[in-house]
């Protein structure tokens, strides 16, 4: 390996001079010497010269030419020559090797001239700049702090030569071993170079084979399950973990005996591992030598407590291991964690649980004996909190469960951090660190905090085969003013639903444990129906209003909430396409032909005044990404107190996180609701609890289904001709030739189940989360409402009331005339409603010209009113995107009813500040 040096101003003129690429020096006014002799040049041989001269003759002078940067008398002092002593060969070779120890001279000459000394250097020329070329798969931030050599710096081969092999062991450990670097020196004025390192990557090389000699007891494939290192295979492409890492190759081993020593096998030991690299250097093939041994029992299990609170023979007896299971290292581990934790929670917060092994090969028993070495009980000196440059400090005092002078405990520290966790104001692995006092029965509780955006500016898009494209914004501040304080303000608009709402909330009222807040809003809804791939707006609901809270904590982990809410509804009808003017008494009315029975009973005016009490017991260790605690719920609403609505509802949900092992995170939740009016409307067919008060499901609470897509609904199916003869005869089973409209239910339940699968850490440095997921649920218990069937020639058939009895409604046609314009002529009032604009004749569908004047008719059917469960099964992905959180899901149902609305895809995108 050599450095290839051109004097040249111009850099990449240089880089392709003959001179350059067969590695030689050109110097100005010397011949070429290959690159190789003159690295050999020693300081014996550059003193050849000194040689010349008598050997004993006093320095009369000495003399420092050839410098450019560097002082003479700096030069003098690097080495032993003094005038007045005796000049000798072992002196100028002396001062030859003290020079160029410095690593500051390319080439050094020592002459005499009968007593006077010349000293000629060359000077290292200075680093201008470093360039990296070839590299692709490591990029240059990752590279450049590997390079010692800097701009401004004075050039040095042993730098560079050092430089070259931490790259290539950067690249190593990528698993890229076929990676070679060939540094080039590229002559500029003013004595500078630049250094360039051409890179040659190379392929990764992947493991092609992990081979396992002397296993007996377990299969080669259950032993290589256990290591992190995998085979390369066509199904792991994605997978990080199929390259070569030598550190890696080290945690197997250390796997593998854990595997061992976890099935009783205490002997076991790995005799050798061997990592060969193929001759193309592709590919790497690993051998394991191992040596099992015999399995082995627990013998007698004891406990030998020095701690006066402490029972050593009571703790035995509740050890999870008994003389004759098999022996289990895991559970001597988690086992000396469990002391110690409950010994934390009696203030020992530096007990020693030491394991102390009675090993017998003749029977093949392991005799363990927990000794708990005596300790001080411990009391908190001082709780420093430190990082935080935003955020006030009695924001994370207030979290901690235990003060200053209290007595230690370990759970209340656990605690503490997990409730500072739950902020979402610091990095996501918080943990509260113990440092001794400055006594041996006093500790000091530390807050190290790394302060992270608790602004989010959220940002998210969606597509409905329904509602086309739906934008939703909002921004929030989790930490206003560091003070802990929630404010923020959201809107979301899209053709049929319009929303903004502005929030407050404060966790410690007045600096105590109460929390207060407020919700300011308003919501348009314009609930829709759809026919042959065109949307329909079906009724408009307008809710103005408000809430306000207040939260107390009954115990460390149950919570009250008492709020008070008051809306103001107005729900309505487009009155050119649903109402029709009734003769007698004259008056413009909802016409049940055109807009349902069930919706024009939904319209008016009406003011909701609620109280409502929430009990919430949460446990989780983090409320933002929860990985294991339980969380449950219940809450109750009275409407009634004023106002002109009345009923009671009751909603309940509970949420359960288990880490399963190698980074998996299981969740079951499920939530179900229950509604009742309180009034007797006494209208046939027409349910108490009014259209607006039900319970929805759909998008985005159960994933599969679009928005409302679940649940009791009323379908306009209209009637088309089957068989080609121009007439009428047959309802239309396919969804575009028909209306949906959602009634929502008065009792629903949901339920979850999900698991986070861990990626690699790569991905996981970018914030993948990926999960699988099953959702199942339901809504349903409405009024069957009453339908209409216009028969194929347009004359209304019976109708059914809840009971399938067959009721007559006086109603004769509705049909579009020969000018196209849609004409209805209904009920005993026999009032003809006409319209220029066909499309205006809602839930009319306009007829071909060759079908204009004949009858339009449909079929009314009420579908969806079971409780029968509705499945969905999907993957979604998490991403903490460079420009925002951002999730998508994929979803497939697996079990519909009739008239359910499906959608497989969603996403959405924000942002933090």
């Amino acid at each position: 390996m050599g450095l290839n040096m051109v004097r040249c101003v111009n850099a990449r003129r240089a880089l392709s001079l003959p001179a350059l690429l067969l590695g030689t020096t050109v110097l100005s006014g010397m011949p070429s010497v290959a690159f190789a002799q003159a690295e050999a040049e020693t300081p014996a041989a550059s003193a050849a010269a000194a040689a010349a001269s008598p050997s004993a003759m006093p320095i009369k002078s000495i003399n420092v030419v050839g410098n450019q940067r560097l002082e003479p008398q700096t030069i003098l002092s690097y080495t032993r020559l003094r005038v007045g002593q005796p000049y000798t060969k072992e002196a100028a070779d002396q001062a030859l090797k003290d020079l160029y120890e410095t690593e500051l001279f390319a080439q050094v000459q020592v002459r005499n001239e009968a007593g006077h000394v010349e000293i000629e250097v060359r000077e290292n020329p200075v680093v201008n700049r470093i360039i990296l070329e070839g590299n692709k798969r490591v990029k240059d931030d990752k590279i450049l702090p590997e390079i010692k050599v800097a701009p401004r710096q004075i050039f040095t081969r042993s730098k560079v030569r050092a430089d070259v092999a931490r790259i290539i062991e950067l690249y190593k450990r990528q698993g890229r071993f076929a990676a070679t670097v060939e540094p080039k020196m590229v002559m500029l004025d003013q004595n500078r170079v630049d250094i360039v390192f051409e890179i040659t990557e190379g392929d990764k090389s992947k493991v092609r084979q992990i081979n396992i000699i002397g296993n007996e007891k377990f299969s080669d494939g259950d032993l290589r399950d256990e290591m992190v290192t995998k085979q390369s295979r066509f199904f792991r492409l994605f997978s990080s973990n199929t390259s070569y890492d030598p550190d890696r190759l080290a945690f197997d081993q250390q796997k593998l005996r854990q595997f061992y020593l976890t099935e009783g096998y205490a002997d076991f030991r790995v005799v050798s591992a061997v990592a060969e690299l193929t001759p193309d250097k592709r590919d790497f093939i690993i051998t394991y030598v191992v040596e099992e041994g015999e399995r082995y029992k627990f013998g007698d299990v004891e406990v030998d407590s020095e701690l006066r609170d402490f029972d050593g023979e009571v703790l035995a007896k509740r050890l999870p291991m008994k003389q004759g299971d098999w022996y289990n290292a895991k559970q001597v581990e988690d086992t000396i964690e469990g002391l110690n934790e409950t010994a934390g929670t009696f203030g020992y917060a530096f007990a020693d649980v030491r394991p102390q092994y009675d090993r017998n090969k003749e029977d093949l028993t392991m005799g363990v004996t927990f000794v708990i070495a005596e300790a001080p009980r411990v009391y908190v000196e001082r709780i420093d909190v430190n990082g935080n440059t935003l955020t006030q400090d009695k924001v994370i005092r207030r979290e901690f469960r235990l003060g200053e002078g209290d007595a230690f405990n370990s759970l209340q520290v656990k605690r503490s951090s997990n409730r500072i966790q739950s902020l979402g104001y610091f990095q996501e692995k918080f943990e509260v660190e113990q440092k001794p006092g400055s006594a041996p029965d006093r500790i000091v509780l530390e807050a190290n905090v790394e302060e992270k955006p608790t602004g989010e500016l959220q940002l998210s898009a969606g597509f409905s085969s329904i509602e086309s494209f739906i934008f939703q914004a909002s921004v929030r501040q989790r930490n206003f003013r560091g003070r802990g304080q929630t404010i923020g303000l959201s809107g979301s608009y899209s053709k049929y639903t319009k929303a903004v709402e502005a929030s407050f909330t404060e966790p410690y009222v007045f600096d105590r444990n109460v929390s207060a807040g407020i919700d300011i809003y308003r919501r348009d809804y314009d609930s829709f129906n759809y026919f042959n791939r065109d949307r329909n707006t079906t009724y408009q609901q307008s809710t103005t209003g408000f809430q306000i809270r207040a939260g107390v904590p009954l115990s460390e982990y149950i919570t009250g909430i008492v709020r008070y809410t008051l809306n103001y509804d107005d729900v309505t009808l487009d009155r050119n396409q649903f109402f029709t003017d009734r003769v007698n008494p004259p008056a413009l009315e909802c016409d049940p032909l055109l807009a349902g029975r069930y919706l024009c009973e939904a319209i008016g005016k009406r003011t909701s005044s609620i109280v409502g009490l929430s009990l919430i017991y949460d446990t989780l260790d983090n409320r933002i990404r929860p990985s294991r605690g339980f969380l449950a719920s219940v809450s109750g609403d009275f409407a009634g107190l004023g106002g002109s609505v009345k009923y009671v509802r009751a909603r309940a949900n509970a949420a359960k996180y288990w880490p399963i092992g190698g980074g998996f995170i299981f969740s079951i939740s499920g939530e179900g609701g229950a509604i009742k009016s309180l009034e007797d409307r006494n209208i046939p067919f027409v349910d108490d609890v009014r259209l607006t008060d039900r319970f929805y499901l759909g998008e985005p609470q159960m994933r599969g289904f679009d928005i409302r897509g679940v649940g009791p609904r009323v379908l306009r199916k209209f009637y088309i001709d089957t068989d080609g003869d121009g007439v009428l005869d047959t309802p239309s089973d396919q969804r575009r030739n028909s209306t949906d409209d959602s009634l929502g239910g008065k009792y629903y339940y949901l339920g979850r189940a999900e698991l986070e699968i861990p990626l690699g850490s790569g991905a996981r440095e970018l914030g993948l989360r990926p999960s699988i997921f099953v959702d199942v649920g339901a809504v349903w218990g409405i009024t069957r409402p009453q339908t209409t069937d216009t028969g194929p020639d347009g004359e209304f058939l019976p109708t059914r009331d809840a009971n399938g009895n067959n009721l007559y409604t006086q109603i004769d046609e509705a049909e579009f005339n020969t000018d196209g314009v849609c004409t209805a002529t209904a009920t005993s009032t026999t009032t003809e409603m006409t319209n220029a604009n066909p499309p205006a004749c809602f839930g009319v569908p306009q007829l071909a010209n060759d079908q204009l004047g004949r009858t339009f008719a449909f079929q009314e059917v009420f579908v969806g009113n079971t409780w029968k469960p509705r499945v969905a099964v999907g993957i979604g992905v998490n991403w903490n995107s460079p420009f925002g959180p951002f999730r998508i899901d994929f979803s497939k149902v697996l079990l519909k009813r009739e008239g359910d609305d499906t959608k497989s895809f969603t996403f959405n995108v924000g942002t933090q500040f």
